[in-house]
């Protein structure tokens, strides 16, 4: 991979994008209220959030695959990240995400924003029409700092030249190993535990903090 001056990584659900994209998924099959709830609880920190995802995809099981492209329909990215990606660029940047999300969605939404790497679980199908269980381990909180050490590492930029963006219990870790935490739209604790806390909903608030 080629060598960058640093190296910022974003969450994907609610700071990449406005969405909570299980949340679109379980809309297809009527059942977004309990997976709303499940959702709030993972990112509070109230429950883990392994256990969650299992339960909460269990919720998907029966949606069928033809529904992914009305699901990336939906999804709106947040104000001002294509603005923030194209500064970090311009500046030698590179731009990751990293998500307990779904590679299904993220796949088509990260390279369209100009995304330079990304990482999201993945969901099992059969017969076109989802299982109800995720594929492989799933990315969680340590999944997430492991990520970022590794791009870093990758694209040989010191974790002190390293930015986190994240807005739930699951993002701590990598906050904590990156060089700056950053709090976007994001949870109590969540906000509690950064080094900068962002509150307007736009991300071109984080182009000040750009090296």
């Amino acid at each position: 991979m080629p060598a960058a001056r640093f190296l910022v990584v974003l969450d994907a659900d609610s700071t990449l994008i406005r969405n909570e994209v299980i949340e679109l998924i379980a809309d297809e099959v009527g059942r977004t209220a309990e997976v709303t709830a499940a959702t709030e609880a993972a990112m509070r920190g109230d429950v883990d959030f392994a256990t969650s995802l299992r339960s909460r995809v269990r919720m998907l099981a029966g949606v069928a695959v033809s529904a992914f492209p009305h699901v990336r329909a939906r999804v709106e990215p947040t104000p001002g990240v294509e603005e923030l990606i194209a500064t970090a660029h311009s500046r030698g940047g590179t731009v990751a995400v990293v998500s307990g999300g779904f590679h299904e969605i993220l796949d088509d939404i990260a390279p369209a924003l100009g995304v330079d790497l990304w990482r999201a679980n993945r969901l099992t199908a059969a017969d076109g029409v989802l299982t109800g269980a995720v594929d492989g381990p799933i990315v969680d909180a340590e999944a997430k700092a492991n990520a970022l050490r590794t791009w870093a590492g990758e694209r040989g930029v010191p974790l002190t030249q390293t930015i986190a963006i994240g807005d739930g219990a699951n993002d701590l870790r990598m906050m904590a190993a990156a060089g700056l935490g950053v709090a976007f739209n994001a949870k109590p604790a969540v906000r509690a535990a950064a080094d900068i806390v962002i509150g307007p909903v736009d991300l071109r608030e984080v182009i000040p903090l750009l090296p």
